[in-house]
């Protein structure tokens, strides 16, 4: 399941960065609930992709706004799908909320609800 490509060969610009950032961001708050783990996580993604607060604040400004948004790339999408379940797995707990949103983004990329499932099973194991 997990690719040799980095992050930074699929998210090669500012924009897909952002992009990326925002699909963490709705996934994280989908329970209405940022916890601390979730926090962590996020601003270690933002770290790791060279982000500033002054290139997040937007996305946490317009949250009401946002929706998904589904690369072009096929690797891309997959590395999305991983660490969205990655963060719905950060506090222990698979929000309903959480779950129905990586299902949502699942069926938008092309994969089914057992494809989801089992990225959850492998993350939560590993």
């Amino acid at each position: 399941m997990a690719t040799q490509k980095s992050f930074d060969e699929l998210l090669n610009t500012k924009q897909k960065k952002l992009a990326f950032f925002q699909n963490l961001v709705l996934v994280a708050v989908a329970d209405n609930y940022l916890d601390q783990q979730e926090s962590d996580f996020l601003v270690s993604i933002g770290k790791r992709l060279d982000l500033t607060e002054e290139d997040t604040t937007p996305i946490a400004d317009n949250l009401p706004l946002l929706s998904f948004i589904i690369p072009e790339e096929g690797l891309q999408k997959t590395m999305e799908l991983q660490s969205l379940v990655m963060m719905v797995l950060q506090d222990g707990v698979i929000d309903k909320a959480e779950y129905n949103l990586c299902l949502e983004y699942a069926r938008r990329i092309g994969y089914s609800k057992d494809t989801l499932d089992e990225f959850i099973q492998t993350l939560q194991n590993s």
